[in-house]
């Protein structure tokens, strides 16, 4: 993985390099931890019904919480997302790694996707908890 990055990047030898997250990241500095953000907009007003709208809309939603701390997308250490079908997340893979790079760019943090019978807000189709570090000598936002 060649994102810039101030966090290290674990890769066992001998083991084939993951695709599209990381096996796991060694960071320093101090921590973000999101709740739980799901795709509606600012106004929680749903924009998108598909998973594939409310997914972009989750990571824009995770970049705004990231700023107020000073955060960039680059901090981000650990995604755990929540998906109610696995069969549109699977058949929309393309549409998702598109997305994903054109809001969060080629950075790919330890990641694990859960399937759900469902999510807490009806609407819901995709849930996602972040954990960023960021590096000592960033400031947050004021």
């Amino acid at each position: 993985m060649t994102a810039l990055t101030p966090h290290m990047f674990l890769q066992p030898d001998g083991w084939v390099p993951a695709k599209g997250y990381a096996n796991g990241l060694l960071a320093e500095g101090r921590m973000v931890f999101t709740g739980g953000l799901i795709g509606w907009n600012a106004q929680q007003e749903w924009e998108h019904l598909d998973m594939l709208g409310q997914f972009r809309q989750t990571l824009e939603n995770i970049v705004a919480v990231l700023e107020q701390a000073g955060a960039k997308p680059e901090h981000l250490v650990r995604l755990t997302w929540y998906i109610t079908n696995k069969e549109e997340y699977l058949d929309n893979l393309r549409a998702f790694g598109a997305a994903y790079r054109e809001v969060i760019g080629r950075h790919f943090p330890a990641m694990a996707v859960v399937q759900v019978v469902a999510l807490m807000e009806d609407a819901a189709k995709i849930e996602i908890e972040a954990t960023a570090v960021i590096p000592h000598d960033v400031t947050p936002h004021d």
